[in-house]
């Protein structure tokens, strides 16, 4: 795909002419592609924030196959400090969205300050009732993978940002990629967010800084097992009864022009990120464009996925 195609749709997803943005296409055989607007290009730190779900989730899998953690196992022994509801919570509720924890809207209406994992855990144990029963019903929860950042820091015996460096960071060679949870709103050399808003500290659910560039390495690893954990982590979780669903180990699954994908986004005020992929074809695709504008986001991938399977 050209450069002057990418520009045609980024302008048909709905962004201006001259509007910061980078779009970065990987395919089977070929180097990357870029296409970079504004100040920022592909090596730009940015916030990830919920793309961190996918990495977080790969630890624990990496962590579970050596066996200092099991995904059936529950909840509570890891983080005592949280109310009964945590006994009948595993972790692989958590990785899929099935815990039942509190709503995210009512845990976030008890943080003040910056958003970090201390503050989330501290909401959690003052909301003594479950949303729904585990694993009975799928609903996004930011709480529930700060949780599981938590189980897999202390499981691991050492700090989240040093791990997945080791694990993932370093093997897979993406240097510029790094966990933050301070000090500081943000890593040095990094795109600023919105002003006047608290700092996204908190790890598990966001917390994650990277480049366009260091995600399609990320997203080249999966699609060639190169993690050597691909498959498992692709593989779509489901509710205690066997209901399927459209969601595996921190990215959503999807089916378009008869192929598989899996993708996930990202938003913070002053920053939206989109990662997807089809690993049958091969392909890698990553958006990053400053400012609030999820749909457009959403939109251009759709776009770019439409052209290059059809």
């Amino acid at each position: 795909m050209r450069d002057r195609e990418i520009g045609r749709l980024v302008r048909t997803a709905g962004y201006a002419d001259r509007e910061a943005l980078v779009v970065g296409l990987s395919r089977r055989g070929a180097g990357p592609v870029f296409v970079c607007r504004g100040p920022y290009t592909a090596t730009s730190l940015v916030y990830a924030a919920s793309l961190a779900k996918q990495v977080v989730a790969a630890c624990a899998l990496l962590l579970a196959r050596r066996g200092v953690l099991a995904a059936d196992e529950p909840l509570s022994p890891r983080l005592p400090e949280l109310p009964g509801w945590a006994a009948r919570v595993r972790l692989r509720h958590l990785v899929h969205h099935t815990g039942g924890l509190p709503d995210d809207e009512l845990v976030d209406a008890r943080l003040t300050g910056d958003r970090t994992a201390a503050a989330v855990l501290g909401a959690l144990t003052a909301l003594p009732f479950p949303a729904r029963p585990p694993g009975t019903a799928y609903a996004y929860s930011n709480a529930g993978y700060v949780c599981l950042a938590e189980v897999v820091r202390r499981a691991a015996g050492r700090p989240l940002p040093g791990l997945a460096h080791e694990l993932l960071f370093a093997p897979l060679g993406m240097r510029m990629s790094r966990f933050w949870d301070g000090p500081g709103p943000a890593p040095p050399g990094a795109r600023p967010l919105a002003p006047l808003h608290p700092a996204p500290l908190s790890l598990g659910d966001g917390g994650l800084w990277t480049t366009a560039a260091d995600l399609l390495r990320w997203a080249d690893a999966l699609n060639t097992g190169a993690l050597g954990e691909s498959g498992l982590l692709q593989t779509p979780g489901r509710l205690d009864d066997g209901t399927p669903l459209d969601y595996a180990w921190g990215m959503g699954v999807r089916r378009r022009h008869g192929y598989t994908h899996y993708r996930h986004g990202g938003g913070w005020p002053g920053v939206r990120t989109v990662l997807a992929r089809v690993p049958d074809r091969g392909l890698g695709l990553v958006v990053v464009a400053p400012g609030d504008a999820t749909e457009r986001a959403a939109a251009l991938t759709d776009l770019l996925l439409d052209r290059l399977l059809s």
